[in-house]
């Protein structure tokens, strides 16, 4: 069994403004919590200038959400969030023939009066970057034959993905409608995420947008650029016996004891990083520097 994986994660996000922001508000997502087989052991979220006022709460979906308010005059705002997450792996001993057939899934989630209701449902609908198309439809069918196991076609689904789009940097931006994306085949992780979530869905199958970060290798020889890593994403499938199941389509994998999960939504606008209303900052520049290190 692959062992527990100590991650230190660094997310730095430095806006610069001209002319200068009189005021702002933002909400940050940058904060994870223990849970999904990690354990946070520290966590803390830098910004600057000082906010005039500042809190966290957990929202719905129970992620940690920092609002904050900036009166001060500035011409720039860094927010830097570290983290040291001990992942465990959770699905190294995954059988999907354990999960029950597809089918049966559909048809406890479906709406009947005075029937028990299940909290996965809540992820069975249609979002605000997720519709329910026919050609994803469609497109998912053959992973799901008749008495598939849930499971079994789910990665099967995820495998189909990561072979037919191609992985392409600043080919979408997060305003490209899904159909779009499923029209050019191509995209970044977001839209990997979004696609499976959306042919999920459409089969009536609950699946979740995961946020989260990735340790990656630098190549052979080469050393480690601080600052070079990417947020990341991925779904999260529920199955009754197994509980939330989570697939990287990005990479074709299970999720394993490299990925640091930040938080879950129905799609990438519940967990927005970083977002705002400002007055003033008719132009602005954003950088984002994301560190994954072993701890």
């Amino acid at each position: 069994m692959t062992k527990a994986q100590p991650l230190r994660v660094v997310h730095e996000t430095t806006y610069r403004y001209a002319p200068r922001v009189d005021i702002a508000y933002h909400l940050a997502c940058l904060t994870p919590q223990s849970g999904h087989a990690q354990q946070v052991a520290g966590a803390e979220l830098l910004v600057e200038p000082m906010p005039a006022q500042r809190r966290t709460a957990a929202d719905a979906f129970g992620n940690l959400r920092t609002w904050f308010a900036l009166f001060t005059p500035h011409d720039a705002l860094r927010v830097r969030a570290e983290s040291r997450v001990v992942v465990t792996p959770r699905f190294d001993a995954l059988e999907p023939q354990a999960s029950a057939r597809w089918e049966q899934v559909c048809s406890a989630l479906r709406y009947r009066v005075r029937a028990p209701f299940w909290p996965a449902a809540d992820f069975l609908y249609a979002s605000p970057f997720v519709a329910l198309l026919d050609e994803l439809r469609i497109y998912a069918q053959p992973s799901f034959p008749a008495g598939r196991r849930l499971m079994a076609g789910a990665i099967e689904l995820m495998h189909r993905i990561h072979a037919d789009f191609e992985y392409r940097p600043q080919s979408t931006s997060i305003g490209t409608p899904l159909a779009q994306v499923f029209a050019q085949r191509r995209g970044v992780c977001q839209d990997f995420a979004h696609v499976m979530l959306g042919c999920l869905r459409t089969l009536g199958l609950p699946a979740a947008y995961v946020s989260g970060y990735l340790l990656t290798e630098p190549p052979p020889g080469q050393r480690r650029l601080l600052g070079a890593d990417a947020s990341h994403a991925w779904v999260s499938v529920w199955c009754p016996q197994l509980g939330w199941v989570d697939l990287d389509p990005t990479n074709d994998v299970v999720v394993g004891s490299t990925h640091v999960t930040l938080a879950v939504g129905r799609d990438f606008g519940d967990v927005t990083p970083l977002r705002g209303v400002i007055r003033g900052g008719a132009e602005h520049a954003m950088q984002v520097a994301v560190s994954v290190l072993p701890a």
